[in-house]
């Protein structure tokens, strides 16, 4: 799950199917009761069928851990006191290098790479609502100034965030697809 209203709607659809959601975070469900083995198909019915995943062996665990702190640094006013490598080491107590390295494999891109696709979705975002300036992006999204804002939208996206802003087109991506 990556945002609140999809973790919303699993709860629901989990409740219409009489499962007892005890808690439900972004990437976590934890039911009231041990599921038997004859509910356990059903469940895992209900999720896949919501177009939800289980993320069982470790790896995949660490790497979805690592996506949601990052979608919430991006999402929040969370500011990196030094730089993301030192902020996901110490969040998830696991060396960089190795946390970079199980990142790119599982999902074909680097951890920087995902963070700032990150940024110019929630910077997409940002410019479609229309109430904030370019530079009060820029500040938001932790650059160090509006023009390499603008660099980087350029060239993710082949446009200039003010291009992006009169064309009125949504071109912006759902973050569980980056």
């Amino acid at each position: 799950m990556v945002c609140n209203h999809c973790a919303e709607v699993l709860r629901e659809k989990l409740i219409e199917a009489n499962f007892e959601v005890a808690k439900i975070e972004l990437g976590e469900l934890t039911l009231s009761e041990p599921v038997s083995p004859e509910k356990r198909d059903e469940l895992m019915s209900v999720i896949k069928d919501n177009g939800f995943d289980v993320i069982s062996d470790q790896s995949s665990k660490l790497v979805e851990q690592v996506k949601q702190l990052i979608i919430q640094l991006v999402r929040s006013d969370i500011k990196l006191e030094s730089n993301l490598s030192d902020y996901l080491t110490k969040q998830v107590y696991k060396d960089y290098q190795q946390l970079s390295r199980l990142f790119s494999s599982v999902e074909g891109k680097s951890v920087e790479r995902y963070f700032i696709l990150q940024k110019i979705e929630r910077a997409k975002e940002l410019i479609v609502y229309g109430e904030k300036t370019f530079s009060e992006i820029a500040f938001e999204l932790d650059y160090s100034s509006q023009q390499h804002f603008s660099r980087q939208f350029k060239k993710e996206t082949g446009l200039s965030p003010s291009h992006f802003k009169d064309i009125k087109e949504n071109r912006r991506i759902s973050i569980d697809q980056i």
